[in-house]
């Protein structure tokens, strides 16, 4: 199955791990990459041309202005069902927290009917699972308001590595997001606004991954957790009518 995979990118010109992409690329022509550039303020845009040059499964798009990581990955899942027409389509972080070789397991998940898969940190053994405990317990809490919000059993809303089936891509990123760090749980009240939450128990799989680990530099600050109880509310709000 042709799959694409979205990588939003803000001023990453000296994180990117540019030879690991252009590896995995080299082994996998079957899985294409959409660099989309963020309005980004570096030389974030020539090192994503580089390293597209020469790779036919690597191509950029560059977003003007800067717009956030919600509103790049949806204008970017969009642009990519329209361009490139995967089957499966999905967005995955730029410092590859969840490493690149994960990517066909999400694929090989998606074969068996899945409408989408998403990742879960679950620290266990046989796992190389890690986390800063300060956010382990952080993101126990949220997910739990996640899971009262949604009325879905999910684990963990957050990861950044989550594919879809293409043709569900329209009704869940057409409409601009009204969240900006918690589209990911607003996505799963559109996934059941559209389809059912009966439905999201039995199509969207949270896939136990591997190994995730915590890079260092991550926009993500602790002040950001006190936006969530708001964020989450709006979206109880809009959806919970819908």
């Amino acid at each position: 199955m042709k799959t694409l995979i979205i990588v939003p990118c803000y001023n990453e010109s000296q994180r990117l791990p540019r030879e690991e992409f252009a590896s995995f690329a080299t082994e996998h022509p079957d899985i294409e990459f959409l660099f989309a550039n963020d309005g980004s303020t570096d030389n974030t845009l020539e090192v994503l041309r580089a390293l597209c040059d020469g790779h036919g499964n690597l191509h950029y798009l560059d977003l003007q202005p800067n717009g956030g990581k919600a509103e790049a990955v949806r204008r970017a899942m969009l642009e990519g069902v329209s361009a490139y027409k995967p089957q499966y389509i999905g967005f995955w972080d730029a410092d590859l927290a969840t490493p690149l070789n994960e990517i066909p397991l999400f694929v090989e998940w998606m074969g068996k009917g899945y409408d989408m898969v998403t990742g879960l940190r679950l620290m266990r053994l046989g796992a190389q699972v890690r986390r800063k405990t300060s956010r382990h317990y952080l993101g126990r809490v949220f997910a739990t308001c996640a899971s009262l919000v949604l009325n879905l059993p999910v684990y963990d809303t957050q990861c950044g590595a989550k594919l879809y089936r293409a043709e569900t891509v329209p009704a869940l990123f057409t409409e601009k997001f009204i969240t900006r760090w918690l589209f990911d749980v607003e996505l799963l009240a559109r996934y059941c606004r559209e389809y059912g939450s009966e439905r999201a128990k039995d199509k969207v799989y949270e896939y136990p991954l591997y190994q995730w680990i915590d890079v260092a530099g991550s926009r993500l600050k602790g002040r950001d957790f006190l936006k969530a109880p708001l964020e989450l509310l709006g979206i109880w709000r809009k959806y919970r009518r819908q």
